[in-house]
């Protein structure tokens, strides 16, 4: 149940989005896009809730209900880039916007940017951990929620992964092909 509730959730957030966007550049009607747009946390209060609500009537916790989590923090942490990543595009190509500025490919910048997300991505697994253990206390059976306990394990050496390959652009910056060494 969780899992399509979390397919549903990523649906909902995406149509939030685009009725938020269609409704401000297409329809001209900025503050019901904004409300809509404002709304996309609410997706992420309903999986938390119904997560919980899962576990709480007694379902063992599985991956789903880790992913729920992993969901819910990452939302938090680049949910508010991507909105606006979506709006700098319907401002380019539905109200005559700049542009979009596209994120940087080589050298210094691209390092600094590559830490940049990592480190978004250490603010989503702190949010999603902190959620886990939360889960894990209001559960209050250590058996029914042993498998979040991997699912931390596993976010944690992805994050780690994440982490050496963004500061390892300091060390060796990825250079344009052809530039000279």
């Amino acid at each position: 149940m969780i899992a399509a509730f979390i397919v549903a959730c990523e649906i909902g957030f995406w149509v939030f989005v685009l009725s938020g966007l269609l409704c401000r550049y297409v329809w001209n009607r900025k503050r019901l896009g904004g409300l809509l747009l404002l709304c996309t946390p609410l997706v992420d209060l309903a999986l938390l809730i119904a997560t919980v609500i899962d576990l709480r009537s007694g379902a063992t916790a599985g991956f789903a209900h880790g992913a729920a989590a992993i969901y819910i923090g990452v939302s938090i942490a680049f949910g508010h880039q991507m909105v606006r990543w979506a709006d700098v595009r319907f401002a380019h190509r539905f109200a005559g916007g700049p542009v979009p500025v596209k994120a940087p490919k080589y050298g210094s910048a691209h390092a600094r940017y590559q830490i940049g997300q990592a480190l978004r991505h250490g603010v989503a697994w702190i949010i999603g951990v902190v959620l886990l253990f939360a889960i894990v206390l209001f559960t209050g059976d250590d058996s029914r929620t042993a498998a979040l306990s991997g699912t931390i394990r596993v976010w944690s050496i992805v994050l780690v992964i994440d982490l050496a390959f963004a500061f390892s652009y300091l060390i060796w910056p990825k250079k344009e092909k052809g530039a000279s060494s």
